[in-house]
């Protein structure tokens, strides 16, 4: 078997939303178009609706109304299951080789539903830390709690949630993640096989020719959702830092949506917010910024980070979680240790102009040497080797290095 005939079926947690699980899907669902590779693609959307062009199958199925939000823009229905039958059918007329899934989500389910059903191979990737979330959304509730009693209560709920979900991840056969701490940590929790799985970036979408603004304040800019879990209220307290120590001359400038929104509006004086932008407009956006600040500790890669650096502005990022390994400290931008040392890196971007310029340069090589095509590549190895031996993966195995 190779992979040109390999038949994957793919149930990404995630497809029209706005983030990284869904850019890599869309990405994935390209690849396999572009290669003419079978696929079979089942998201949720607005509509049921079954088209197939080229190589390529799609799936929409639509939430029920008994649908309840993860976050400002995920959703779970309970009633999803009730596509089951309809699933099956088409499932059944692919005849898939393996199936992929992102995490235990809705679609999750029931692509490991019908790959139990059928006997075909489960593969996962896992996309998000759900116990840091867990951690981070039980902190602001309980915050009146002593911090003797707080600190343990949130350690246990973290490490319980971790277990909790790693339970999920023992059932496929083959698993992937987005960083090496991930995949080490899921390889001792499952005893499954992990691959590390990067992530690329469209570098004509987005690069320094968007760039439309020749003069004016230093631009310091963030991407994402207003969340807790994102650890966004730094952003304020990076901007009182700034003023504080005497610097005037910059602007935030703050892209997305989210339930922080109103706390960052209010606490913030030099913020510029944009709302949510796609296309052209998100483009222009990174180019224009001149420092990239990103201050979440969940985020597994950050793929707003890669898209900062395509977009060759440095990026400052903490040194918990994903983007850490995106940003080459000191030459693509800086890894913080806390949050005196966020301060301080980006104070180095405000004031060292070229230093700046350099790290700017450095940024666009570094976003160029990644490679949609390499990664989705390695997956397919990793299939095939999934189906046709019983020794464990190796990268050695695979014969990629992502980085």
């Amino acid at each position: 078997m190779s992979g040109q005939s390999l038949r994957v079926a793919f149930f990404p947690d995630a497809y029209h939303e706005v983030d990284g699980v869904a850019n890599t899907s869309r990405h994935f669902e390209a690849f396999a178009r572009r290669q003419g590779i079978p696929f079979l693609l089942v998201h949720a959307g607005p509509q049921n609706e079954v088209a197939t062009s080229a190589s390529v199958t799609k799936v929409q199925l639509r939430r029920s109304p008994l649908r309840f939000p993860l976050d400002g823009a995920h959703e779970y229905d309970v009633l999803f299951l009730r596509h089951y039958r309809k699933a099956a059918q088409l499932f059944r007329d692919f005849q898939p080789d393996l199936v992929q899934i992102t995490g235990p989500s809705d679609v999750g389910t029931l692509g490991a539903m019908l790959a139990h059903r059928f006997q075909v191979p489960l593969a996962a990737s896992w996309q998000t830390n759900l116990h840091q979330y867990a951690r981070t959304r039980l902190s602001r509730v309980a915050s009146r709690l002593p911090a003797s009693v707080l600190g343990p209560l949130l350690d246990r709920v973290e490490r319980w949630s971790f277990r909790a979900t790693a339970r999920f991840y023992k059932i496929p056969r083959l698993l992937f993640a987005p960083n090496q701490e991930l995949v080490s940590a899921l390889q001792a929790a499952t005893g499954k096989p992990c691959f590390l799985m990067s992530h690329s970036v469209n570098t004509d979408i987005f690069g320094p020719q968007w760039r439309d603004r020749p003069s004016g304040p230093f631009r310091i800019g963030y991407v994402g959702r207003f969340a807790p879990e994102k650890n966004v209220r730094w952003l304020a307290r990076l901007e009182r830092a700034l003023l504080d120590l005497g610097h005037r001359d910059f602007r935030m400038v703050l892209v997305g949506e989210g339930a922080e929104e109103a706390w960052l509006r209010k606490n913030m004086q030099q913020a510029e917010f944009t709302g949510l932008l796609t296309g052209e407009k998100l483009s222009q956006a990174f180019a224009n910024m001149d420092a990239f600040a990103f201050p979440s500790e969940t985020d597994t890669f950050g793929l707003v980070v890669l898209e900062a650096l395509a977009s060759g502005v440095p990026a400052v990022v903490t040194a918990r979680g994903g983007p850490k390994y995106t940003v080459e400290n000191g030459e693509t931008g800086f890894v913080a240790t806390d949050f005196d040392d966020f301060v301080r890196t980006t104070v180095i971007l405000l004031t060292q102009p070229d230093l700046l310029s350099s790290m700017r340069a450095a940024a666009r090589e570094y976003a160029l040497s990644t490679s949609w095509d390499q990664i989705f590549n390695g997956m397919y190895r990793a299939y095939e080797h999934c189906l046709t031996a019983e020794d464990p993966l190796s990268e050695s195995i695979l014969g990629v290095a992502n980085t």
